[in-house]
């Protein structure tokens, strides 16, 4: 509660306070430059960013087999307006994809596999736009703010460190122990205060969930890549209609490199989906190329309104739509882990075994 009061109170500090002063304008003046824009030009900027979240849903039907376009959307939006009104967010975002896929049948097994994959490919898409950046300014021939430079390092260490790791569960059965074992003893102190009863280790969680993340990554690997950068690209070009509509002209390079730290300040947990965070850091970047600052903070802060207010009612009207027609979650129990070379666990011939001798014996 604390954490969410701070984080909030921190977004409308950013906001109100530090994004006219670090831009040198006012809020006045932002809100005067954003009445110029028409309702023609809002309508299919909002049909852009309606378009941008429908090709996402590429890379949840890949990560989730069985999961229709409709229902992708629908989790899509949810789980991004509550998400865009928590700080750290993502925890609720995941739960409210957890209860919605549960409610339609689906394993908590094939949840869980989804979550974390199109999770991976997200982030992944996310670090990587920095680096892309850096190298249009280098092939552009554009000068580089020190925002952008420090975004596309930091971007490129995150992703080497997260594609590795993830590369290397998938392709090696013995980093996949290592790394098993290396998060049984982390995580220690804390699972044997909560566990209840016999359960997996971290390591034997491991090995399924690599079974269960190749499979999908094998099938799915082309829709969540397409739905990934399709989403981008379409936010790239809605960021461009943002800023030219209130008489922000830019060079592709340079744009592309603003529009790239800001996805990656969008992860920034501190506040809300990075509200604050990545307005400020992104209007800097902007004015370091020599826009104007009253209209490079209005294009920037109706970007934000597409890609953070307005996906709150959407997911309202999801969310909505949702509880009216939700049905019982399935009673069926999960697919259980079939690998025999863990022992004790249900459903393996090694207990099946032990269970008939049992039987026997009564």
């Amino acid at each position: 509660m604390l954490q969410g009061l701070v984080g909030l109170a921190l977004a409308v500090t950013l906001l109100g306070w530090g994004l006219p002063y670090f831009s040198g304008t006012s809020w006045g003046d932002i809100v005067h430059t954003m009445e110029q824009v028409g309702w023609g030009t809002a309508g299919w900027l909002f049909a852009l960013m309606v378009l941008g979240l429908w090709l996402y849903t590429f890379t949840l039907t890949g990560s989730l087999p069985g999961l229709t376009h409709a229902k992708a959307l629908t989790v899509n939006v949810a789980g991004s307006a509550v998400g865009n009104l928590l700080p750290g967010g993502g925890a609720a975002g995941v739960a409210v994809t957890y209860a919605m896929c549960r409610s339609w049948g689906f394993s908590r097994r094939d949840i869980s596999t989804s979550i974390i994959v199109s999770g991976v490919w997200n982030v992944m898409a996310r670090v990587a736009l920095p680096v892309l950046g850096v190298l249009v300014l280098v092939l552009g021939s554009s000068p580089m703010p020190r925002a952008v430079s420090q975004g596309g390092v930091v971007g490129a260490i995150g992703a080497l460190l997260l594609l590795g790791v993830f590369i290397a569960i998938i392709a090696s059965e013995r980093a996949a122990t290592r790394i098993g074992h290396f998060l049984s003893r982390l995580l220690r102190p804390i699972s044997s205060r909560i566990r209840r009863g016999p359960t997996l280790t971290i390591d034997e969680l491991i090995h399924d969930l690599r079974a269960r993340i190749t499979a999908v990554v094998g099938s799915g690997w082309l829709p969540m890549t397409t739905g990934v950068v399709g989403f981008f690209g379409v936010y790239c070009v809605l960021f461009w209609g943002c800023l030219s509509s209130v008489g922000v002209h830019m060079p592709f390079a340079e744009l592309f490199a603003a529009y790239a730290v800001g996805r990656l300040l969008t992860a920034v947990g501190v506040t809300p989906g990075g509200v604050g965070v990545t307005e400020t850091g992104t209007v800097a970047v902007v004015i370091a190329w020599g826009a104007d600052p009253t209209a490079a903070a209005a294009g920037v802060v109706l970007f934000s309104i597409y890609t953070h207010l307005l996906e709150i009612p959407l997911g309202a009207l999801g969310g909505l739509a949702w509880s009216l027609a939700r049905r019982p979650a399935p009673r069926l129990a999960d697919t259980r882990l079939t690998d025999s070379r863990l022992p004790g666990v249900a459903g393996s011939p090694a207990t099946s075994e032990r269970e008939q001798a049992a039987r026997s014996a009564e």
